[in-house]
This record gives structure tokens, C-alpha cells and sequence, in this order.
């Protein structure tokens, strides 16, 4: 048997992940002196009430490999192979902690590990196809070819309300300069290879930010893979999102569109006010 495994920043629902039988390994996230693992000790909710207290961002750490031993022991008690699938590894070490567990346990044989080159919904798009390929009766290395051939058309960005959260998270350098510069700018922020970076730079409310955004996607949308697109944000005002969803709506070119909330590592990173639109590239 194959399992599926991820890290807590793919932002599938709860849903799926139980229906799909996927294992997640949570990172932590640290208010203070609380540190809890996410999505299962903090809401995303619970951090921003934080945040806005305490005018603080809260700070995030991947799992140990002692951590990742404990998941992968029951696998390897039944035989199973696993395949892994984490965030980018230029935002995280998530990856390289699943490789020392393996290692560590003679297990290597049995567990690739798949770096989505994403994060959030992106890594979920991933994990999607991974499901679907297992279920098709694929073994692990069919999935690992398949899964790094579909990393680079992963399209994932997003549209943030406040630079406050990725200027202190540090994870996107060029956020850093725009903030020195203007609290006003909403920035549009893609995924490219692993990295973010500002792609756009925006003004106004984010209800006409969110619909400029969108609409500048459209000739990617409508050329991109019919399965899925991703609505996924942090909080947005539901009206928002309902406008976006009538729009991709409009463009009949998906099977699924599907909202999801965005979890407490990307809250941490993006703030509130945050949403994006992630897909899958059509393109050869």
C-alpha cells in the first residue's frame, strides 16, 4: 500500500485529507512563550487576535526528524511505501527533515520525498495528483517522476492587504523594500521556482485589488488544467470571495472550484486580508 504523507502548510481542507486518507506532520508555531503545533493547538484566528495584541508576528519552525521517525514507524510496521509531499524547500527544511528521518530508519528504499516547489493550495494541487495517481494503482517512483515533471506548473500567487506579516516573516525579500517604502501597496506575490517574489503592485480596496487580480490572470486561467483551481485566502470579507468565484465561474473551464481557508504557517507569513488563486498550467 501507498501513503500519502504532507506537511501542515498544503491548506486542504479537513475533508479531503480524511477522505483521501492523508498523514499530515504539523510545524509549530510559537505566540510568546506558547509554542503548539499547527493547525491542531492555534487557529488561524486565534493568531491573528494574537498579532494584532501584541503587535508581533508570530514565529514558525518545521519538524524535528525525531518528529517525522514517530509518523513514519507505523508505515513501516505495516510495510507501506509513502510518499511525501512539503512546501518549497527554499521557505523550509520540511523536506530535508522527511530525508534524515528516512535515512535514520533504513527506510529510504520505501519513501520519496516530492518538494512542490509551493506552498499552501500549490502543495495541495500536488498532493491532488499524487492521490489520484495512487488510487490509479501507480507505485512510488511513477509518482516522484510525475509529481517533479508537475512542480514547475504549479501556479500559485496571491494578493496581500497588509505588507506587515511577510515583511517581518522574512520570506520574501523584495516585500522588504516595498515596505520601506509605502504601507499603502497591496502587492500581488507569485511563486516562482520556489521563491516569492512581488509581481504586481497595487491601490484601493482590496474588494477592487482582489477583482483586478483576478481578471489579469484570465488568458492563464482559461488555458489552464480543466481539474481544479484553488480559492484560497485568510479571512477575506465573504462577498469577496463569492465575486471571485462568480468570475472563474464565468470562464466555464473548471470542473471543481474550491474555497479553502488558509492555515495557521501561511497565516503566520501572510496575514489577514490575504487571498489567492492557484492553478495548474495547461501549457507543455
Amino acid at each position: 500500500m501507498i501513503r500519502i504523507y504532507a506537511d501542515s502548510t498544503n491548506d486542504l481542507s479537513p475533508d479531503y485529507i480524511r477522505e483521501h486518507d492523508i498523514t499530515i506532520i504539523p510545524l509549530y508555531v510559537t505566540m510568546g512563550e506558547r509554542t503548539g503545533k499547527d493547525g491542531v493547538d492555534f487557529t488561524a484566528g486565534e493568531i491573528f487576535e494574537w498579532a494584532e495584541k501584541n503587535r508581533a508576528v508570530p514565529t514558525t519552525a518545521v519538524f524535528s526528524p525525531a518528529d517525522v521517525e514517530d509518523y513514519l514507524k507505523e508505515a513501516m510496521e505495516a510495510g507501506d511505501d509513502v510518499v511525501f509531499v512539503g512546501i518549497s524547500s527554499d521557505f523550509s527544511s520540511a523536506c530535508q527533515a522527511v530525508h534524515i528521518a528516512t535515512a535514520d530508519l533504513e527506510y529510504d528504499d520505501h519513501v520519496v520525498v516530492v518538494d512542490s516547489r509551493s506552498l499552501s493550495s500549490g502543495i495541495g494541487l500536488v498532493i491532488m495528483e499524487a492521490v489520484r495517481m495512487r488510487d490509479e494503482g501507480a507505485n512510488i517512483r511513477q509518482i516522484d517522476t510525475a509529481m517533479r515533471e508537475l512542480a514547475p506548473k504549479i501556479r500559485a500567487s496571491f494578493v496581500v492587504d497588509t505588507l506587515e506579516y511577510l515583511h517581518r516573516g522574512g520570506r520574501c525579500s523584495s516585500v522588504t523594500a516595498l515596505f520601506a517604502g509605502t504601507l499603502k501597496i497591496k502587492p500581488k506575490i507569485v511563486v516562482e521556482d520556489g521563491k516569492m517574489q512581488v509581481a504586481q503592485r497595487y491601490r484601493g480596496s482590496l474588494h477592487a485589488v482582489i477583482m483586478r487580480y483576478v481578471h489579469e490572470m484570465e488568458q492563464e486561467l482559461k488555458e489552464a488544467k480543466p481539474d481544479a483551481v484553488y480559492i484560497t485566502h485568510s479571512g477575506v470579507d465573504p462577498r469577496i470571495v463569492d465575486d471571485v468565484r462568480e468570475y472563474l465561474e464565468s470562464l466555464s473551464r473548471f470542473t471543481e472550484i474550491i474555497e479553502t481557508r488558509a492555515g495557521g504557517i501561511i497565516s503566520c507569513h501572510c496575514g489577514p486580508g490575504t487571498l489567492g488563486v492557484l492553478f495548474i498550467s495547461g501549457k507543455q
